[in-house]
């Protein structure tokens, strides 16, 4: 498998100005393409990772990390990429893992791989682990398999795979939304050690609207399993 030439990074970024520069160079000394799609930003986001050698897709209106993630893959597979490997922009995830995902991939034969950070994680915010163990314990139930780490955005996907019509979340809740959708069609799901990053930057999730957004996703998906049992 050439993975530089067959896999791009695709990060969705919501004003990422001071961080997306670095995050572009970091992931090209492992894939050839990075690209950003800038949410609708109001900073230097789109014009930093264009410096940064990052190709840029830009939304004209703020639509969700859902929807910049979607936009992401449907560039992909219109340009011939086989895989698509995403990660945030505010330098949380480390593209020295991104081999990694790579290698699990060719090993296991795995069609997503997931970033695991919680084997080990002490720099995660202590509400934020609570939160992300009760969420995986839940979708771990619906998905009948053990799913180690459920909110981590940082994954691989073959995009041969990519249930585009099936994903319908357009925020944050679609990262447990893929992994129901792969699941369920029987896909094969794997997880990888990753580093744990936390620094002082402000988070782009809204812990109550976000958390009311899941709440209502799981309530409907759980619902419609029900009717179609």
């Amino acid at each position: 498998m050439d993975w530089r030439r067959e896999c791009l990074a695709v990060i969705p970024c919501y004003n990422e100005g001071r961080a997306v520069a670095a995050v572009v160079k970091s992931v090209k000394r492992h894939l050839n393409t990075v690209l950003v799609v800038d949410d609708a930003s109001i900073d230097a986001t789109a014009q930093q990772a264009k410096i940064a050698g990052a190709l840029v897709v830009s939304h004209p209106n703020r639509s969700g990390k859902g929807a910049a993630l979607q936009t992401g893959w449907g560039w992909a597979r219109e340009n011939g990429f086989r895989w698509a490997i995403t990660l945030d922009g505010d330098g949380q995830h480390a593209a020295e893992d991104i081999p990694a995902f790579l290698a699990c991939a060719e090993r296991e034969h795995a069609d997503l791989v997931v970033g695991n950070r919680m084997d080990n994680p002490r720099e995660m915010p202590w509400l934020r682990r609570v939160v992300n163990r009760w969420m995986s314990r839940k979708l771990s139930q619906a998905a009948g398999q053990r799913l180690a780490d459920t909110q981590c955005g940082f994954r691989l996907m073959n995009l041969a795979c990519w249930p585009q019509r099936s994903l319908q979340a357009g925020h944050y809740e679609i990262e447990s939304e893929m992994l129901l959708a792969f699941a369920a069609a029987g896909l094969c799901i794997r997880f990888v050690p990753i580093q744990v990053i936390y620094r002082d930057e402000r988070s782009k999730i809204s812990p109550a609207l976000d958390t009311l957004r899941w709440f209502r996703w799981y309530r409907r998906t759980r619902q419609a399993r029900s009717r179609a049992e």
